[in-house]
């Protein structure tokens, strides 16, 4: 028992002392939220895929109007992101650093309007085995 106690102790000092000569780390909240911007509550599948991705919008690049059935949320690395939802009509401008939890089944688009690139990391969550979480709208 005496072996464990000073085991533990020898960690124990060993651990503050690695901590005391390592930089800090700094954790700030982007954001917190249960619902989409156009206030529809966030649910997400049983068990879900999560895919991440990077995207990059050239400046004037716009996606097609599209729709998502599952949750779909983006952060926005370098430059500004504008959301347009075309029904009910609503306009939202994601600026770097701040994240935006996209509608769900509602017709909307993603478009750079600045000048210089847009870059993103998109993160889905979807049923498992599902491939995209972006459907087109057909005219």
């Amino acid at each position: 028992m005496k072996f464990f106690l000073a085991a533990m102790a020898a960690l124990l000092l060993g651990g503050a002392a690695y901590a005391a000569d390592t930089p800090p780390i700094t954790v700030t909240p982007v954001t917190r939220t249960s619902r989409t911007i156009t206030g529809q509550q966030i649910v997400v599948p049983l068990r879900p895929d999560v895919i991440v991705a990077t995207a990059v919008f050239a400046p004037g690049a716009r996606l097609p109007e599209h729709e998502h059935i599952y949750p779909h949320y983006v952060y926005v690395l370098e430059g500004e992101l504008t959301v347009v939802v075309t029904y009910p009509a609503k306009r939202v401008t994601v600026k770097a650093g701040e994240f935006v939890a996209e509608p769900m089944r509602t017709w909307h688009y993603g478009i750079n309007n600045g000048t210089v690139p847009l870059k993103l990391l998109v993160i889905d969550q979807v049923p498992a085995g599902v491939k995209s979480n972006m459907v087109l709208r057909t005219p």
